[in-house]
């Protein structure tokens, strides 16, 4: 039976749930549900703070957990990534006043709050930067304003918090952030939890491609082909109208307006554009 870690409140919530919704889990009836069973898959749901579920799956007997990059990284639990999940994007990074300082190495000797303090030590390690770590819980962004530090790392996603209060982001990205899918470090696959990522990358094929079918003389076909090559190679078949054939493909969703176009304008006619709702390739 797989037993797999679910954030139980956060950002992550609530797009960890609608893709194992999308791939086949059975979903909790309300949100104080703390373990789901579900047995028609042999699954059981664990629901948990997301900042603890790297610490439950590499400490613990769980096969695999939904949680954040930074969160991983910053537990220093033994677990590893095996899956990104391509939701909860964010980026880690310093911010300070404008002007004030603009790379890692202005910060020696300096004070730097976060409540990401694992994740944040180990890039100063890495950057070779001797700085003092405040742990802070949340709203980080009014530290400098009340004295407590000389910059923050924190969460941006699109900086407007950080704005608002005065500050600025500075030097490079600490780490880029998003939901993820990890097991304990070193262990063995379950065969449950292989299950589980082909389901999970059947789901996130499907969000990022629609099926495009169209019909177009046989003699465009070439050109047809080149703009819509499919993942394997487009299927064509002949209609009973003389000298046309219909043709069906993969095409990434992001710019599928455009293939209509291209495809419009060497002659391809019933376009038609699908959604996807699991692949397996």
């Amino acid at each position: 039976m797989l037993r797999l870690a679910v954030p139980n409140k956060g950002a992550l919530t609530e797009a960890a749930q609608l893709i194992l919704k999308e791939a086949g889990y059975r979903q909790r009836k309300d949100n104080k549900e703390l373990v789901v069973v579900d047995p028609e898959n042999s699954c059981e749901l664990f629901f948990l703070r997301p900042r603890d579920i790297a610490v439950y799956v590499g400490e613990g007997t769980l096969d695999g957990g939904i949680t954040g990059r930074d969160m991983l990284y910053d537990s220093g639990a033994p677990a590893e990534e095996i899956l990104p999940l391509g939701f909860g994007r964010s980026t880690f990074r310093f911010a300070a006043g404008p002007g004030d300082f603009t790379s890692v190495a202005d910060l020696a000797g300096l004070r730097v709050a976060t409540s990401y303090t694992g994740l944040l030590e180990k890039h100063l390690a890495e950057a070779g930067v001797e700085a003092r770590v405040l742990k802070l819980d949340g709203a980080v962004e009014t530290a400098l304003r009340l004295g407590v530090a000389d910059a923050v790392a924190d969460v941006v996603e699109t900086g407007t918090t950080l704005r608002n209060v005065g500050l600025e982001v500075f030097g490079e990205p600490i780490m880029k952030s998003e939901g993820i899918l990890i097991k304990q470090a070193g262990a063995a696959t379950a065969p449950a939890l292989d299950q589980l990522i082909r389901r999970l990358q059947g789901v996130l094929v499907a969000r990022d491609y629609v099926m495009i079918d169209y019909d177009i003389r046989a003699e465009q076909i070439d050109k047809a082909i080149a703009i819509t090559p499919g993942m394997e190679g487009p299927t064509v078949s002949p209609l009973h109208r003389e000298g046309w054939v219909a043709v069906r493909a993969m095409v990434p969703r992001k710019g599928h307006q455009q293939v209509m176009d291209q495809l419009w304008d060497i002659g391809a006619r019933a376009i038609l554009v699908t959604d996807i709702y699991a692949a397996r390739l």
